[in-house]
């Protein structure tokens, strides 16, 4: 491994909630999962690292488990069943009852939305 690839590593925030959340829902592909999800949803979203690791340790971080797991069916590769998951949770944008359930600004895409919103309730908590 490069050294610039194992510095991003440990850069990774372990989760805080591995009972539940995105790490409960993977199971046994949680430590596979856990590091590409954290780097790609980052990427994806343009949020810190800490922002998606409160997404993923939340509810909303299980569901999008469930839509890694759903991908996962149609391909092994995790990169890209995260990448498949992350583009439909891109795809679907906040519509006016979750703006007026969480306050997120409706046209957000909900990955974003949700990712900011989680570190918010986290810093709030």
């Amino acid at each position: 491994m490069q050294t610039s690839q194992a510095q991003d590593l440990v850069k990774i925030p372990a989760s805080e909630n591995e009972s539940w959340g995105f790490w409960g829902t993977m199971g046994g592909y949680a430590s596979i999962a856990w590091p590409i999800a954290m780097t790609h949803i980052a990427k994806t979203t343009s949020q810190p690292l800490e922002s998606v690791r409160a997404f993923l340790d939340s509810s909303h971080g299980r569901h999008f488990a469930d839509t890694v797991q759903d991908a996962l069916l149609r391909s092994p590769d995790m990169h890209q069943a995260v990448a498949q998951a992350s583009q439909k949770w891109m795809s679907w944008t906040i519509g006016s009852t979750i703006q007026r359930n969480y306050g997120i600004p409706k046209g957000l895409p909900y990955l974003t939305g949700f990712v900011i919103q989680s570190a918010v309730d986290q810093d709030c908590g």
